[in-house]
């Protein structure tokens, strides 16, 4: 039986900054059936499909995609900010919704052919994942799926990413 997530995530009122609805997944992540829940339906659903990479941006697509790695036998790729991986890395700029930020990836994470899925926490604008695709493809990964935890589908985030198969699990149409 599936949990109800929408109800383990709290949303903050003008965090960070007036006007956000921002949803906070920590309440979820406490509870442990939850969480369990969550990876349960994201290994359910991309099952089969041969994924020996996940790619996940920082920081917290971490918590999702190192438990989904441990789950798949993948490897695990962190997406991180500038200056934080130690090899030679490949840069992709992107928008968020508040600011201009951008992602490094090691330029020997992903290998030609790597079957990669994409774990993020939450979709909103697709500026974030949008980076990931890019880089990911740069160096020759093919994507899988992409999956989140949220989605806010009055930003139209899905739009920057069409054409790739995307898993959500919990949707906002508005100011809920």
């Amino acid at each position: 039986m599936s949990i109800d997530l929408k109800d383990k995530i709290r949303t903050v009122p003008h965090f960070p900054k007036e006007g956000v609805m921002f949803k906070d997944i920590t309440t979820l992540l406490m509870d442990p059936h939850a969480f369990r829940d969550v990876i349960r339906q994201i290994l359910t659903y991309f099952d089969g499909r041969g994924i020996n990479k996940i790619a996940s941006a920082e920081s917290r697509g971490f918590i999702f995609g190192s438990v989904l790695a441990h789950e798949m036998h993948a490897g695990f790729v962190p997406l991180r900010k500038p200056g934080k991986l130690p090899h030679k890395t490949i840069k992709e700029e992107f928008d968020t919704e508040y600011s201009k930020d951008s992602f490094e990836i090691h330029e020997d994470a992903i290998e030609k052919g790597d079957k990669v899925l994409i774990v993020d926490d939450l979709l909103a604008t697709g500026g974030t994942v949008e980076a990931a695709v890019k880089l990911v493809e740069r160096l020759g990964g093919s994507i899988e799926g992409i999956s989140f935890l949220i989605e806010l589908d009055f930003l139209k985030g899905r739009e920057k990413i069409k054409g790739y198969d995307i898993l959500s699990l919990v949707n906002y149409s508005g100011e809920e």
